[in-house]
């Protein structure tokens, strides 16, 4: 089974990082990112830009408007993910507990990835 973990924190506190202090957190993260590819359980991981670079779409109207800026005020925001494989929610919770470690703060909330479309892979 898939799961998404769905990384959430205040970018007031990430965005305030000093560039050593970001480094210190990726490389904690990369070394848990290691170990999962190693495991074959690790997927897709992306890292958002802050929500200052984001547009919405507001698909309640007729017709759509387009924004600037994240879809809802909140006091965290989704600054990333990650795809991982796992064969119970123990397991990807366990995987959440240490990415936690690496990098404090914030919550990660899981999901089961329920495959929509999947694209061809582009290496055939």
């Amino acid at each position: 089974m898939q799961y998404a973990i769905l990384c959430y924190h205040d970018e007031k506190v990430t965005c305030a990082w000093s560039k050593e202090q970001d480094d210190a957190v990726m490389e904690k993260l990369g070394a848990v990112q290691e170990r999962l590819a190693r495991s074959g359980k690790l997927g897709p991981v992306a890292r958002l830009l802050p929500t200052t670079a984001a547009t919405t779409l507001r698909k309640d109207r007729d017709p759509p408007l387009v924004v600037d800026g994240p879809f809802a005020e909140t006091k965290e925001q989704l600054l990333g993910f990650y795809i991982v494989n796992c064969d119970s929610l123990e397991e990807v919770l366990d995987i959440a507990r240490d990415l936690g470690r690496a990098n404090p703060g914030g919550a990660y909330e899981i999901r089961p990835v329920g495959l929509f479309f999947d694209t061809p892979d582009a290496a055939s």
